[in-house]
């Protein structure tokens, strides 16, 4: 029994060892057709995939407004607690107290590009980019206010 196993193991590995040497031949007498990247040689004309998802981020537009309401869905779907909304209550011209985000905190070392907070966002506040190089010395350089300083809620939005 041992013996037999044994040699089925060999012929297995043989098999398998044959199998990779002829993808390899394959790939040295085709070299056109190899499909890697040579990263970082072609930064400049790297095309990413539609699904690659790299970071959130919360698009402003020319006038430093955002769509986020702060009504902590995105917070609440994330399962690993990788956004925190720090909201506040601002006065409106007609003196009522209306809630809006003070912070919105992303801990880009805890997130796993999920994508549940983008889908769970009402107003569209968040996406997903595409950005890749997040490599840093320094740990909570990885942790993240979406929100620009001094921006505002979007007109319209509620």
């Amino acid at each position: 029994m041992f013996i037999t196993n044994y040699i089925k193991d060999v012929f297995g590995a043989l098999k398998s060892l044959a199998v990779g040497l002829k993808r390899t031949g394959y790939y040295f007498t085709h070299h056109k057709e190899i499909i890697t990247e040579q990263y970082p040689d072609n930064r400049d004309t790297l095309v990413m995939a539609d699904r690659f998802k790299g970071e959130v981020v919360m698009p402003h537009n020319e006038n430093n407004e955002h769509k986020c309401t702060g009504c902590t869905a995105c917070e609440l779907a994330c399962p690993n607690a990788t956004i925190k909304v720090i909201t506040k209550f601002d006065i409106t011209p007609e003196g009522k107290k209306k809630k809006a985000i003070d912070k919105l905190v992303y801990h880009l070392e805890l997130c796993t590009m999920c994508n549940l907070c983008v889908v769970a966002c009402p107003s569209d506040a968040i996406v997903m980019a595409q950005t890749f190089e997040h490599s840093v010395y320094d740990r909570s350089e990885l942790t993240k206010v979406l929100n620009k300083p001094d921006s505002k809620i979007m007109e319209g939005i509620e």
